[in-house]
């Protein structure tokens, strides 16, 4: 019986096998993609499941990685930043500061960041990082819980176990449905 996905499996077929699980690990990076997605499109390649969830889950944790040490950067020249800049300002006019506050202090968000936002308050970081995929990439979470204050260590250390949790899952269900449809 042929599958669906036979030109995928093919065009696997020849790449060498050492590339392979970079390949999905590079796919895990994306985000959208992340580990879950590019596990189940290893797995549908043909790939050994276990080797399709373990790069899938590693090329997403180490963007997840760089992101909350890139965003923790920033985060921190802003705060320097903005720090400097008050103490300067606030002797000057402190009425002229709050109204600059309000005026570059966003109103309006996104629908996944608010729902993330609310899921924050509600779960704490290890619920919402659970959550979050289904909202929005952990890329953009982590830089999310970042920005937000929230510790970097603590954001990688739930950030790792929603995508291991959902990588797995994933990379189970999708295991078993091409065993169950004799793919």
């Amino acid at each position: 019986m042929s599958t669906p996905y036979e030109g995928l499996q093919e065009f696997v077929a020849q790449v060498p096998e050492f590339l392979q699980p970079l390949i999905i690990a590079g796919l895990g990076a994306i985000p959208y993609v992340e580990g879950e997605g590019s596990a189940a499109l290893g797995i549908l390649g043909g790939i050994n499941p276990i080797v399709a969830g373990i790069a899938g889950a590693t090329g997403n944790i180490l963007s997840v990685l760089a992101v909350v040490l890139l965003s923790s950067r920033i985060r921190g020249a802003v705060i320097a930043r903005r720090s400097s800049t008050r103490y300067r300002r606030t002797d000057a006019n402190p009425e002229a500061l709050q109204e600059e506050i309000d005026q570059t202090t966003p109103n309006r968000r996104t629908k996944g960041r608010q729902r993330l936002g609310k899921w924050l308050v509600k779960f704490g970081v290890p619920g919402a990082s659970i959550l979050a995929p289904l909202a929005l990439p952990t890329q953009l979470t982590a830089a999310f819980f970042v920005s937000s204050g929230v510790k970097k260590s603590w954001v990688l250390v739930w950030q790792i176990m929603a995508i291991l949790l959902w990588t797995g899952g994933v990379t189970a269900a999708a295991t078993g449905l091409v065993a169950w449809l004799g793919w």
